[in-house]
C-alpha cells in the first residue's frame, strides 16, 4: 500500500497542482473583465474593423485642464486621423471622449440636507461609467438644460426617503435642481474599497462650474471653462497602427506633471508581467496626482492579477516537468519498439512480399516456357 501510495503520490500533487494553476487562470479572466470603466474601448469599437484604444489622462492637482484645452486636442486628433486617411467621413465615430472635476457641494431638499461629494461630469461620461440605474436616466452632453442631477442611493434616501425620483426638485448650494435619476454604485470588490468619498451625486460640468462661479462672486461661467478645472480626461481614440494613439496623446495632451494611463490590454498577461519590475514601486506616489477611485480600483484589479499569474505560473511547473519526462518516456518507447519490433515485422514483410512476387513472376515464365 505504501508503495502504491509513493508511487502515485508525484502524479497525484502534479495534478492537484495543474488543477490550482487552471483555477487561477480562471479568476484572473474574471478580474479582467470585472471593471466597465477600462472596457469602454471595447464597447465602442463594436463590430467595426477599426481598432481602438482607451487612454486616461490625471491631472497634477495645481495644474487643472479647461475645456478649451480639451477641444485643442479634439482638433488635434481630427487632423491626425486626416493625416493618417482614416474616413474622415466618420469623425464621430474615430473617438469618444469624457471628462470630470470633483468637489463638494451641499444638498437640501423639505425632509433632508447635508454635505455630499460631487463629480461633475462632461461627454461621453456614462459610456466610460456605466453605473447601474435604480430609476431615471444618465445625463447627457444633449441635454439642453443643465440643472439635471444623479443621486447616488445614499443621497436619495437623505433628501426624498426612496429612489423612484424622477422629476424630483432640490437644491445645491441654495440654487434649484432636478433629479435626473437614481444610481447604485459599483459592487465589485475593488471599487468598493476605492469608492471613500461617501454620499455623491452627479451633474453637469458646466452646470457646477456655473455654480462654483457664482459662489465665488463671479460671472456664470460658460461652456468654454469658468472657476473649475478638469480633473481627469478619458478618451477612446482609433488606433490603426500600434502606438498610434498613445504616442498621439503623449505628443499633443497637455498633460503637465500629470498621469498618461493606457487602459486597453493593461490587463493582458504581458503587461501584467511588466509589473513586476516596478515591484516595491508602485506605491510611492511620484505624480502630484489624485487618482479618482475607478483608478486605484483598476490597480488593486492589477495588483491581484498579478499574483494570480504568479501563482499560476509556479503551479505549472511540476506538472509542466512531468509532462515534458513523460512525453520524452513515450518517444522513447515508441522509438524501441518501432526499432524492435515494427520495423523488423516491416522488413520481413517486405521481404515476403518481395519473394512472393518473384514466386509468381517465376512462375509465369515457368507457364510460358512449357506452352
Amino acid at each position: 500500500m505504501k508503495a502504491r501510495l509513493k508511487r502515485y503520490a508525484l502524479p497525484l500533487a502534479a495534478a492537484g497542482l495543474a488543477l490550482l494553476c487552471g483555477l487561477c487562470l480562471l479568476v484572473y479572466g474574471h478580474l479582467a473583465q470585472l471593471l466597465d470603466s477600462q472596457r469602454q474601448a471595447e464597447r465602442w469599437q463594436g463590430e467595426s474593423d477599426t481598432a481602438f484604444r482607451q487612454l486616461s489622462c490625471f491631472m497634477a492637482v495645481d495644474e487643472k485642464l479647461s475645456l478649451e484645452q480639451v477641444y485643442t486636442f479634439r482638433k488635434a486628433m481630427m487632423d491626425k486621423f486626416h493625416e493618417a486617411a482614416l474616413d474622415i467621413g466618420t469623425d464621430s465615430q474615430l473617438f469618444c471622449d469624457a471628462w470630470c472635476s470633483f468637489g463638494t457641494v451641499n444638498v437640501s431638499s423639505a425632509q433632508g440636507k447635508g454635505e455630499v461629494s460631487v463629480i461633475a461630469v462632461g461627454g461621453n461620461y456614462f459610456d466610460f461609467h456605466p453605473i447601474r440605474l435604480l430609476s431615471g436616466n444618465y445625463i447627457s452632453p444633449d441635454d439642453l438644460m443643465k440643472d439635471r442631477v444623479l443621486l447616488d442611493e445614499d443621497v436619495a434616501w437623505l433628501l426624498f426617503g426612496g429612489t423612484e425620483l424622477s422629476g424630483m426638485e432640490f437644491k445645491i448650494n441654495g440654487q434649484p435642481f432636478v433629479v435626473a435619476g437614481v444610481i447604485e454604485r459599483e459592487q465589485d470588490f475593488a471599487s468598493k474599497a476605492a469608492y471613500t468619498a461617501g454620499m455623491g451625486i452627479y451633474m453637469s460640468y458646466e452646470g457646477y462650474s456655473a455654480l462654483v462661479s457664482e459662489n465665488a462672486g463671479l460671472e456664470t461661467a460658460s461652456a468654454g471653462g469658468g472657476a473649475v478645472g478638469i480633473n481627469c480626461y478619458e478618451v477612446v481614440m482609433a488606433n490603426p497602427v500600434k502606438n498610434f494613439a498613445l504616442n498621439f496623446a503623449r505628443e499633443k495632451f497637455p498633460i503637465g506633471g500629470g498621469l498618461l494611463v493606457d487602459n486597453t490590454g493593461r490587463y493582458d498577461y504581458e503587461t501584467i508581467l511588466k509589473l513586476t519590475k516596478s515591484f516595491g514601486q508602485r506605491s510611492m506616489q511620484t505624480h502630484g496626482v489624485i487618482l479618482p477611485y475607478w483608478e486605484n480600483a483598476a490597480r488593486s484589479i492589477e495588483d491581484w492579477c498579478l499574483v494570480l499569474l504568479l501563482c499560476a505560473m509556479v503551479t505549472a511547473v511540476l506538472p509542466l516537468v512531468l509532462l515534458v519526462i513523460w512525453a520524452v518516456r513515450l518517444f522513447i518507447l515508441g522509438k524501441t519498439k518501432l526499432e524492435e519490433d515494427l520495423l523488423p515485422k516491416a522488413r520481413d514483410n517486405v521481404a515476403e512480399a518481395i519473394r512472393v512476387r518473384q514466386r509468381r513472376a517465376w512462375e509465369k515464365r515457368h507457364l510460358k516456357k512449357k506452352e
